[in-house]
């Protein structure tokens, strides 16, 4: 992509640095130009491409303590562009040579297992914790997330005339008012990767773009899943068979997923319309109907929901230690609903908080029987259904995770989560899960 023309002045200095820093970067590559695959390295020659990663990683945090609000008004043509996260990185890999890792070297990476990787998409993480490390350039960026996706409003006249749509991994439907979001992977227990990212944020977007909706309600389908065939399942959390053979991404998955669609259920979605000098968002309230279990990535979204009703077989978990990567915003959110001992059993420890027992109701409002899910969640909906309700929803939620705080968490994810996605314990902890 081209990217946007400089309409503002340039920062003194960031010429000369651009230019070291690219200089640097490029040594690295004729580095790992020089040596086999990463597969096929000895002990030695993996420690030469660590040394010369390392070096171009310290050029570019010191590149992005100086200059990463500058870069960010670059690329934004001075914040009147607004630029999703993939397009933000590409703009940056053809703006800033050796800043982060061109479509190129992106593409050679897709196609290999994850213990197969050069691991380019730690400089994304570098990058984009500098940019939302930053109150002006950050606050754009996640006000930009916040934004309808483009295939959102292709598809919103269709869903405005028939009232459902089947995104592939989500179901769409509207009925009496409510917006039925149903996850809808029976094969893999309802498992996230990319592509039930991207229709999550679509579902979630249409359901708060429809004047006819009023609340939504998010649910697991049936299973085709030998284990669960026949049973709702709410979420497995990330796919690990995924992860292993290198289809989870950075930015597309972890950082669109907690920037994207789980922020636009918790503070709405920014769209212009009649309101928007007072209130700049859609805000609706959600509930999610957990059955069987609600693992990892599932697990979270119930924390970010106005009403959770789980059946009372089903449990929750946060195996994050036992994964070795970090489970979204949990850590911000887990401590403040079930306290710091909770939290702590939950992420390092991996234990279950089954729904009967007393402390699953610091993230459960109402556990019923599984023949009683479906009248539940029709009742929330229509207690849920009221002007004052969204109001106050916004409120609470402003009270007890101000945006400040959500970004700056975020921009530290960005950076760990990118460690822990090559880290030797996560590659051999998914090799052996998917064998």
């Amino acid at each position: 992509m081209t990217a946007p023309v400089a309409l503002v002045p340039e920062e003194a200095g960031l010429a000369d640095a651009a230019r070291e820093l690219a200089r640097i970067a490029g040594r690295t590559e004729a580095v790992l130009a020089a040596l086999p695959a990463p597969a096929e390295r000895d002990a030695q020659q993996r420690e030469q491409a660590a040394d010369a990663k390392n070096t171009a990683r310290t050029a570019r945090a010191r590149f992005l303590d100086r200059f990463a609000e500058a870069v960010y008004r670059r690329l934004t043509a001075d914040l009147t562009l607004h630029l999703r996260l993939p397009e933000l990185v590409a703009a940056a890999a053809e703006e800033w040579p050796g800043l982060v890792p061109t479509v190129e070297q992106l593409a050679t990476e897709r196609g290999r297992l994850q213990a197969e990787k050069e691991g380019h998409e730690i400089d994304q993480g570098l990058f984009l914790r500098a940019v939302l490390r930053s109150p002006v350039a950050g606050r754009h960026l996640i006000d930009t997330m916040a934004l309808p996706t483009e295939r959102a409003l292709t598809l919103l006249p269709e869903f405005l005339r028939t009232g459902e749509l089947d995104l592939g991994s989500v179901h769409l439907a509207r009925r009496d008012g409510a917006a039925h979001l149903t996850m809808t992977r029976p094969d893999c227990l309802n498992a996230e990767d990319n592509r039930q990212v991207d229709d999550m944020e679509t579902a979630v977007d249409l359901a708060l773009l429809d004047p006819g909706v009023h609340a939504a309600v998010l649910r697991g389908g049936e299973m085709t899943h030998p284990r669960y065939r026949g049973r709702r399942v709410f979420s497995a959390g990330i796919n690990l068979k995924s992860l292993h053979s290198g289809d989870i991404s950075l930015v597309d998955f972890l950082l669109r997923r907690e920037i994207g669609y789980i922020n636009k259920i918790f503070r709405g979605l920014r769209v212009d319309h009649d309101g928007a000098w007072h209130t700049p968002v859609i805000e609706k309230p959600w509930v999610a109907a957990v059955d069987t279990f609600a693992i990892g990535g599932g697990a979270q979204l119930l924390m970010v929901f106005d009403r959770v009703i789980a059946a009372s077989d089903s449990y929750i978990t946060v195996p994050a230690a036992q994964e070795g990567i970090v489970p979204g915003a949990a850590n911000l959110r887990l401590g403040r609903l079930a306290g710091g001992r909770v939290s702590r059993q939950v992420v390092l420890w991996g234990r279950r908080l089954h729904a009967a027992e007393p402390d699953a109701r610091l993230l459960v409002d109402e556990v019923v029987e599984p023949d009683r899910m479906d009248q539940a969640i029709t009742e929330s909906l229509a207690r849920l259904d009221g002007p004052a309700v969204t109001t106050n929803r916004r409120m609470l939620n402003l009270a007890e995770e101000p945006p400040e705080q959500f970004r700056l968490y975020m921009a530290e994810f960005a950076m760990q989560q990118a460690l822990r996605l090559y880290s030797a314990d996560v590659i051999g902890k998914v090799g052996r899960f998917s064998a």
